[in-house]
């Protein structure tokens, strides 16, 4: 499932088209990519068509659009389109009469802001994706709602309407660690409140939110953490080391456009990201430790793989 970087990736790549475009038509070859918009097609169309994309934003794995919708469809709620990327989804930048793209499920056309005529692609293979309109809702904290790099800040102080918004079905999740307003302390103490294995509360998206497997597999190797080690077991020093490898990490993959395994992943132009050559543990089964020379080993962990090193990994009680 695509992770915090490849979707900075996408949201990066689709920010510079799509923000102030106008969507102009509303092209659906799945209807089934639209599952989590309890309207169904019909009022997503209704909805979206004719209104503004004002940015892109991100907040860990979860992208959203805030809209402005035309005058004669104004009104109180404030609304986004929620992209979910699921375990396959794409979303890819193309010119009208572009050659078509295999598994493409919908099609948004837009004007961008300098008049020209663009479509977003979703593409999704396994059809765990799916794209909605959603109500945005105050941040618990009153910042901003995800990062949407610089979009909607003024040098004034008067920030967008939208700017310290979230869709309500990511109002749950929690701070990203490369968020400026990451709450580092909060995580710590909720670790120390959790006996269940390291990995898992890296993955609690209401804990941390943007690590997946991946992300996972790295920081705990980097940080010599065995995946099962009660979280609550960590110093606050070590604690803090981790989070400081989980930052480096998923800096590094974003700068890389994130990791590509198979043709799942792609960044909007339909390119795969090159982090998988930097990977220590992550799919490395059988290979040596770049630090000690075991070899890599691989377990079944909550209907998935847990990789890493069992000499520098090792699990104490």
């Amino acid at each position: 499932m695509p992770e915090l970087p490849e979707v900075e990736t996408v949201r990066a790549g689709l920010a510079p088209a799509l923000t102030n475009a106008v969507v102009t038509a509303v092209d659906v070859l799945d209807a089934r990519s639209f599952k989590r918009h309890p309207g169904g097609v019909e009022d997503f169309k209704a909805t979206i068509i004719g209104s503004k994309i004002l940015a892109v934003v991100r907040r860990g794995k979860f992208l959203w659009m805030p809209l402005e919708l035309p005058a004669n469809r104004s009104g109180d709620y404030k609304l986004a389109m929620v992209g979910h990327l699921g375990m396959s989804g794409q979303m890819l930048l193309r010119t009208p009469g572009f050659a078509d793209d295999k598994l493409t499920r919908v099609i948004i056309q837009a004007r961008t802001a300098d008049g020209q005529i663009v479509e977003m692609r979703f593409v999704d293979q396994r059809l765990f994706g799916s794209l909605a309109i959603d109500e945005l809702v105050p941040t618990k904290d009153g910042m901003p709602g995800g990062y949407s790099n610089g979009i909607g800040e003024t040098a004034t102080g008067q920030s967008a309407w939208w700017l310290n918004l979230i869709p309500a079905s990511a109002a749950h999740i929690t701070r990203d660690p490369l968020d400026v307003n990451f709450d580092e302390k909060a995580v710590l103490t909720r670790f120390k409140t959790k006996n269940s294995g390291i990995k898992r509360v890296l993955l609690d998206q209401q804990t941390l939110s943007g690590i997946g497997n991946i992300y996972a597999d790295e920081s705990l190797w980097r940080s010599q953490l065995h995946y099962d080690q009660p979280a609550a077991s960590l110093s606050t020093a070590k604690a803090k080391e981790l989070l400081e490898h989980v930052r480096e990490i998923l800096a590094k993959a974003v700068t890389e456009g994130g990791t590509s395994f198979d043709e799942q992943y792609k960044n909007v132009n339909g390119e795969s990201g090159y982090f998988a050559v930097s990977l220590n543990a992550y799919g490395m089964t059988g290979m040596p430790c770049k630090r000690c020379g075991t070899e890599i080993k691989r377990e079944n962990w909550m209907n998935r793989g847990s990789h890493f090193c069992p000499k520098c990994q090792k699990l104490k009680i």
